[in-house]
């Protein structure tokens, strides 16, 4: 058995060397060749999985370590007979913890505290859910926007697009790429969308650049029709808009879902599918060498501090996305470098905060969020 995997899937050497040749290679350029005689892909995002690379090859299962999958062409896949897997909710918790931290650090840019602004979710799945709990224990006001989930749940709890839009001073998008059909979501955020918002809104996009229309973007903020964009994802990537990424408040290279944790959960997800479908006998396997954040224990003075900013002060002290700013800034034709090359980044769980004069409310809080709390 012959299996061809992305060198840069995190933890995966040694998982599968007892049971097939395992062979690794930059995704950007695996090719057809490389996969002439093999069983099974593994991938991320930089691989397209298409007729192109596929045909004449004996692939009969691909498994990206992604929530993503529209590097797949499903339909030729299925047409086929080569069955693909994704990794559903793996990197949902990063994600909502970088959301976190650009949350607090907008308002700091702003001057703004979090509980007197309203969030809007557009998306609200394994993403977007969690990024809406954890702007309502900040304290802010949500409002949830998900046509598909309306038309299998209805509408109760959700709102209209045209609802966030009326009613929301940042609007956080949490959406599959869809460029066509009744749920298109390919260039959402274009001008006609950026000119009814109002002035002042905040946009923020985590999912596909190609949500966002960058020009009518560039020319919204310009224009100060709104109040600002944070983005981590772009069109072209890696060959970003550079006058774009000056106007954004923050800009960050894709890299949103990029924690330790949620790099081993997509691992595991997919090896576990790829397990079941050769039966290999390994489902339930665990990454078990995450490094351990540098400072598991953060200790805060509660005295006289609003909870909203305890809050700040311990989302930031586990990940300040203003580091992954500076560094894109500096460098921005290191796009590709700078994921390739990510720090170990640990989500909340793996963090026990001590609260100093902490109320038994803000302790509570803080476990909802996720932290461990003495």
């Amino acid at each position: 058995m012959k299996i061809v995997a992305d060198d840069k899937i995190p933890f995966l050497r040694g998982v599968l060397e007892p049971f097939a040749d395992v062979v690794y290679v930059n995704g950007k350029t695996i090719s057809r060749e490389h996969l002439m005689d093999a069983d099974a892909l593994l991938t991320r995002t930089r691989t397209r999985c298409n007729g192109s690379l596929l045909e004449h090859t004996s692939v009969k299962f691909i498994g990206t370590a992604t929530i993503g999958f529209d590097h797949i062409d499903t339909a030729w896949c299925e047409k086929n007979g080569i069955v693909w897997k994704n990794a559903p909710g793996c990197n949902a918790s990063s994600v909502n913890q970088y959301k976190a931290s650009v949350l607090a650090n907008l308002s700091r840019i702003h001057g703004f505290k979090l509980k007197d602004k309203t969030l809007g979710g557009v998306g609200v799945g394994n993403v977007g859910s969690r990024v809406v709990n954890t702007a309502e224990r900040i304290g802010m006001r949500v409002y949830l926007c998900d046509p598909p989930r309306v038309r299998n749940e209805g509408a109760c709890g959700y709102i209209s697009l045209e609802g966030i839009i009326r009613e929301c001073d940042i609007i956080t998008f949490h959406v599959p790429l869809n460029k066509e059909g009744i749920d298109k979501t390919y260039r959402m955020i274009d001008a006609e969308f950026l000119s009814k918002v109002n002035r002042g809104t905040i946009i923020i996009n985590t999912s596909r650049g190609e949500i966002a229309d960058g020009k009518a973007l560039k020319n919204a903020i310009l224009n100060k029709s709104i109040g600002g964009a944070v983005l981590d994802v772009w069109e072209n990537e890696p060959d970003i808009d550079l006058e774009l990424l000056t106007l954004c408040d923050i800009a960050t290279p894709h890299i949103a879902g990029y924690s330790a944790d949620g790099k081993a959960r997509g691992t595991a997800m997919v090896i576990d599918e790829l397990s079941r479908f050769f039966n290999l006998g390994i489902e339930g396997w665990e990454a078990n060498n995450i490094p351990a954040p540098q400072d598991p224990l953060i200790s805060i003075n509660c005295m006289g501090l609003p909870e909203e900013d305890i809050i700040k002060k311990a989302l930031l002290a586990t990940f300040d996305v203003i580091k992954d700013d500076q560094q894109l800034r500096r460098n921005p034709a290191d796009f590709e470098k700078l994921r390739g090359d990510y720090p170990p980044r640990r989500e909340f769980k793996a963090y026990t905060l001590v609260l100093e004069n902490g109320s038994t409310e803000i302790k509570h809080t803080c476990r909802k969020l996720g932290f461990n709390v003495l």
